[in-house]
């Protein structure tokens, strides 16, 4: 079993865990019955696990969609689909692994499924350049979802990145380009796109796959213009203000749907996605599965349309007189 990586703000109840263990093996040394004891110690770190996490920060929460331990976009494409096939490259350039994405089947629905991919560790992460796709990346999912409108497939499309890579070589590349033309196709497709901010949703590497008819964020997920410690190296020309910056961002899920920016928050078990993820695997395909039955029986013509006022709508504005 792999050892849970804890945030700062979680040692304490962990030190309650490690203490009631030693309570247990203690009492069972001693031939002692605490078994009522424990259990309401148990049942007390619970609620206070879920006071912890009822309350914690934007900032805090960041840190939660940054967990090293969370579940990835492959992650998903594992456990949320019944079936699978990757499909790779962008037939101009390469294939870019921080985008992954293929065919899949959702219930008793075919699909084109696609999303960032940050990695596990070091290697990994260097592979998947972080999660962070060059212009090559957003061609391949622009191909996927272009292969979808033309065989009438719903598109799943799951988000989890600091952003698109700003490096000069991307920017030679058209990166830029790339995001803008994503943005523009997506409002053009007549199939039902579903997005799901699963980590991390970071401006317009985000958001060029992330135009939807539904919108979604789990609970813990964060989604914003730009990261809080670019904002506060920007603002304070120091990044130790990060913090204040989530605060101001409304970077947070509960934030996000007040504004309408997402249509729907997606419950994540008590204490963060990588603490069940089979159970926060279920929970989303049992969402993706009611809204995909919803929309499928939309006329492309009517998906077009509700996609078009839907981003409408959050540009609206008052000038003052």
């Amino acid at each position: 079993m792999v050892e849970p990586i804890l945030l700062e703000f979680e040692k304490p109840l962990a030190e309650l865990e490690q203490r009631m263990d030693q309570i247990r093996i203690q009492a069972q040394a001693d031939g002692v019955n605490v078994t009522d004891q424990l259990a309401q110690l148990e049942g007390q770190i619970i609620r206070l696990r879920v006071d912890l996490f009822e309350r914690l920060s934007p900032y805090q929460r960041l840190q939660v969609a940054r967990h090293p331990q969370r579940p990835s976009t492959l992650d998903y494409f594992q456990t949320v689909t019944d079936d699978w096939l990757e499909l790779r490259g962008d037939r101009c350039f390469g294939d870019d692994l921080a985008l992954v994405g293929g065919l899949a089947r959702i219930g008793d629905f075919n699909v084109v499924i696609l999303g960032h991919q940050k990695g596990r560790d070091t290697k990994d992460n260097i592979k998947r350049n972080f999660g962070m796709p060059q212009p090559e990346g957003y061609r391949k999912a622009l191909r996927l979802m272009q292969h979808a409108d033309r065989f009438g497939l719903p598109i799943i499309s799951f988000i989890d990145t600091p952003g698109a890579y700003p490096g000069v070589q991307a920017e030679e590349r058209g990166q830029g380009e790339a995001l803008a033309r994503n943005i523009r196709e997506m409002f053009h497709l007549g199939v039902p796109i579903l997005c799901t901010v699963i980590g991390e949703g970071g401006s317009g590497g985000a958001l060029a796959i992330g135009v939807g008819n539904r919108v979604f964020m789990l609970e813990n997920a964060v989604y914003s213009v730009i990261a809080p410690e670019s904002c506060s190296s920007i603002l304070w020309r120091d990044t130790k203000h990060a913090e204040e910056a989530a605060n101001a961002l409304k970077i947070t899920a509960r934030d996000l749907k007040r504004l309408g920016i997402v249509d729907d928050i997606i419950p994540e078990p008590v204490g963060g996605a990588h603490r069940s993820p089979i159970a926060m695997a279920h929970t989303l395909k049992q969402t993706l599965i009611h809204h995909l039955k919803e929309l499928t029986s939309q006329s492309p013509e009517e998906l077009r349309a509700q996609r078009y006022e839907k981003f409408r709508r959050m540009g609206a504005f008052l000038e003052a007189p």
